[in-house]
């Protein structure tokens, strides 16, 4: 049963959150973890690039299914609507499984890989056989995430920080293995070992929900939500802007590459820009991780808005504190050095724009808090618009910075994401607020 107690304490939305979080670091350093092992293999130039492709081409087509953990968290109540989103969730499931097939055709896909994108005929080859090993994870991401929404939505969020850490253990056991004992190429070292991973979560996702299906389909227990029963239609109104807010985000990232290409600096640019990227995204993890906690404590009257609201931002000022903390003291040369292996004048060369890029983490965990009210409310299509500002934004600031002003490629980049996300975080702030109107929702 979801936590709706008037009273919500600071604690107990901490302990709620903290296995989500640790869930989201963990899955942060899974590619740092694949990328260091293929860099240890043959070719390691080749195989990061192809590795790097097919992975890229796997998140474009799983977007759709991505936010299928919020939707469940939202959604399943009862045995009635649990049967509707799991099959509305296997549904797509079997779609993004048709197109990952289609996409894997040879001629289809050598045609994108070397004739669209351009990609050297080896390069790509290791990109089909990556893929063709990527084949079960949109499927297992799908499945996988809908049982997650089930275990946040009943206070089980713990389970979902053991099957994260199973996954975790599945993917580096498979890698070391694949890199002590076979001669395989890195990517597909890489691809198995994501795959092995998002499989077996899935299975102990499943097993760990087990209990709670049960007594759903019993029926035993029903919440009544003043929202009527679920029927696939008002899911497919609820679900699609979801799915589209998850395509524009992941849609940004070819933009950026394609304007940083084109920019001064460019090869600089280039280098540097998935360091920031991966670093933040560290930080930016623990805004996405309050997600899923939002909509289940905040309550079907929001009564406990205003104590989720204190702990947003609260989290939201101590990731802005640990950037700067970051950025202005000797970590981040140690980082960039160290952990991330830039040459000296490209550490030196990314502080600049990762100073820049100070705002973002903080402005993301808020993002997320808006983001959530409104999912809650079932107001998707607002989170739709929101990623739409963004993304014009930022190819407008970027084609303007780089076209005309002539901006160092990642300057440009880390000027673009500032200007979106105060827009997208703007429009947001007025959504939310006509959403929360006194005597709508019982929030104040």
């Amino acid at each position: 049963m979801t936590e709706q107690n008037q009273t919500l304490s600071q604690k107990k939305i901490l302990l709620f959150w903290l296995p989500l979080a640790a869930t989201w670091i963990m899955m942060s350093t899974e590619g740092n973890f694949l990328a260091a092992i293929i860099a240890r293999l043959a070719e390691p130039k080749y195989n990061l690039a192809a590795y790097g492709v097919a992975f890229s081409f796997a998140l474009i087509i799983e977007a759709p299914i991505i936010m299928i953990m919020s939707a469940s968290t939202a959604l399943v109540r009862d045995k009635q609507s649990f049967l509707k989103l799991r099959n509305f969730t296997y549904f797509l499931n079997a779609c993004l499984t048709g197109i990952i097939l289609i996409v894997i055709f040879p001629s289809l896909f050598y045609f994108l890989t070397i004739t669209l994108i351009g990609l050297p005929e080896n390069i790509a080859r290791l990109t089909h056989h990556a893929m063709i090993l990527l084949i079960p994870w949109p499927a297992a991401i799908g499945y996988r995430r809908f049982f997650h929404g089930i275990l946040i939505r009943n206070n089980l969020t713990r389970r979902v920080a053991y099957s994260t850490t199973i996954r975790m253990l599945t993917m580096a056991t498979t890698a070391l293995i694949l890199f002590s004992f076979f001669e395989l190429d890195g990517a597909l070292v890489g691809a198995a070992a994501l795959s092995a991973g998002v499989c077996i979560e899935a299975l102990a996702s499943r097993f760990m929900v087990r209990q709670l299906v049960k007594r759903l389909l019993s029926g035993k227990e029903t919440e009544e939500s003043g929202k009527g029963p679920l029927t696939y239609r008002s899911i497919t109104s609820f679900y699609y802007p979801l799915a589209l807010t998850s395509m524009i985000a992941l849609g940004a990232h070819p933009i950026i590459t394609f304007f940083l290409g084109q920019s001064r600096m460019a090869i600089d640019s280039l280098a540097v820009w998935p360091v920031i990227v991966s670093l933040s995204f560290i930080l930016i993890s623990l805004g996405l991780s309050t997600q899923e906690v939002i909509i289940a404590l905040i309550g079907d009257k929001f009564e406990n808005y205003k104590p989720l609201k204190k702990f947003s931002l609260a989290l939201t000022f101590i990731v802005f504190l640990i950037m700067t903390f970051f950025v202005y003291t000797p970590v981040s040369a140690l980082w960039l050095r160290t952990v991330s292996g830039l040459t000296i004048e490209l550490a030196e060369f990314a502080l600049k724009p990762l100073s820049l890029y100070i705002f973002i983490p903080a402005a993301s965990v808020w993002l997320c808090f808006q983001r959530s009210i409104l999912v809650a409310a079932r107001r998707t299509g607002l989170v739709t618009v929101a990623s739409g500002i963004e993304i014009v934004f930022i190819v407008s600031v970027l084609f303007i910075t780089v076209q005309y002003l002539d901006f160092v490629g990642v300057i440009a980049a880390v000027t673009a994401f500032n200007v979106a996300r105060v827009f997208s975080v703007s429009y947001l702030f007025f959504a939310c607020r006509k959403v929360l109107r006194p005597g709508r929702l019982g929030a104040s």
